[in-house]
């Protein structure tokens, strides 16, 4: 299975950068998020999660290190972290942190609060 990197870019629209690790199950998405193509984007990320989940069917460790997101982002978010709630209740290992910078945990903290709310993972915040 093929390592997922997407390089982020701040032009017109936000690209966040991905790291996604097939060997070692490690996931990072990082930077900003707000993108023309949200769900087609996101769609990537998700269909790679549901190969990895199927062919390696390992622990998987995401980091979450978004500074800014918009609405349509939220939305795809809560679809990633809904299934690795599925895929955490088939007795595999899932790990997730959103590493927020001091100063910021307010407005993030409510966010992940709602994320944990309607996904049933645990999120755990992380302030830099």
């Amino acid at each position: 299975m093929e390592n997922l990197i997407i390089i982020g870019s701040s032009n017109v629209y936000l690209v966040p950068q991905i790291n996604f690790d097939a060997q070692n199950g490690h996931c990072e998405i990082a930077g900003e998020s707000y993108l023309e193509e949200t769900k087609e984007f996101y769609d990537k990320l998700l269909d790679w999660l549901r190969t990895y989940m199927s062919e390696v069917q390992k622990g998987l460790v995401l980091n979450v290190k978004l500074t800014y997101f918009n609405t349509s982002t939220s939305r795809c978010l809560l679809e990633v972290f809904r299934l690795l709630k599925g895929y955490q209740l088939q007795g595999n290992s899932v790990k997730v942190t959103w590493s927020v910078d001091a100063g910021e945990e307010d407005y993030l903290n409510e966010e992940i609060e709602d994320f944990i709310t309607n996904s049933g993972l645990m999120i755990h915040q992380v302030i830099n």
